[in-house]
């Protein structure tokens, strides 16, 4: 046994899958768990309100799962719940319609141990399919590792069906928020990636499924509504060194007047208020800034 494995072999993996009436694709799900060569150490599964006998069928066919229930109260505090609850020392996050290859957390351990440099999160490549169809990525969304923070900044770079994260980080970060409906995974990405890298295992080790009706992204119109949310908070909460804060600002302009002008075009008046009144005043912050 190499070096690496002796170190893998120490280290500890809790897996959290959060999900909502999906009781046939978690099935999936955890039998890409149950599969993978690296042994697991506790699998979680946090049902946030499923009324599909979701949990009856979890206890028949997957006994040694611990399950977490709680109200329908959003993915995020579903994703922090099993991570309070877990006892690995690395917590891999995979959502309930998404799969891992059977390598997975063995090539990202593998990785990790013999980089030779200290890293609390890694990432992986996917392979992405919509409606069974096997989709090709473009360039824009190529996944990177190292200092990341504009790449995630311009887009969600990351998947947390590919993340294997040190416990330790969400101490230092804060956990997912729980106040957005969606592109929390956005928010958390800005907090960690503008502190540190990041490490990226490029091969298409975590398989994405889209096009199913309970799709965040379908759900809410106008998602660049809680990126603007996620820039706001990293912003004001003023760690950001000077190029991260440009970047971050620019970002935030642009997406403040695409909503604008979007609400301008269906004459939505109250939100085109609104978003115009946000860019002036993140323009006179940034004016007072500088001088």
């Amino acid at each position: 046994m190499s070096i690496c494995q002796i170190k893998q072999m120490e280290i500890k993996v809790s897996v959290i899958i959060p999900t909502l009436n999906r009781r046939e694709l978690i099935m999936r799900a955890l039998d890409s768990v149950v599969s993978q060569t690296y042994p697991i150490h506790e699998i979680i599964v946090v049902d946030n309100g499923s009324t599909d006998n979701t949990i009856p069928m979890l206890s028949e066919n997957y006994p040694f799962v611990k399950i977490l229930k709680e109200k329908r109260l959003g993915v995020s505090s579903a994703r922090n719940a099993g991570i309070h609850a877990a006892k690995g020392d690395w917590l891999a996050l995979l959502d309930s319609d998404d799969a891992w290859h059977t390598t997975k957390i063995e090539r990202q351990l593998d990785c990790y141990s013999s980089i030779g440099k200290d890293y609390r999160l890694i990432h992986t490549s996917e392979i992405w399919y919509k409606n069974g169809k096997l989709l090709n990525q473009k360039k824009t969304h190529k996944k990177l590792g190292g200092n990341i923070f504009s790449e995630c900044v311009r887009l969600c770079c990351i998947s947390p069906s590919s993340s294997l994260i040190r416990r330790d980080i969400f101490s230092d970060v804060g956990y997912f928020d729980e106040e957005l409906p969606a592109c929390e995974d956005y928010d958390f990405w800005l907090r960690l990636s503008c502190r540190e890298e990041v490490l990226f295992v490029d091969e298409p080790l975590t398989i994405k499924y889209g096009g199913h009706k309970d799709q965040l992204s379908k759900k809410y119109w106008g998602m660049d509504r809680f990126r603007v949310t996620a820039l706001e908070k990293i912003i004001n909460q003023g760690k950001l060194t000077e190029d991260q804060f440009n970047i971050a600002f620019q970002s935030l302009l642009l997406r403040l007047r695409i909503i604008h002008e979007g609400a301008k075009k269906r004459k939505n008046i109250k939100i085109e208020k609104m978003y115009w009144e946000k860019i002036q005043n993140w323009k006179e912050f940034s004016w007072k800034r500088k001088y």
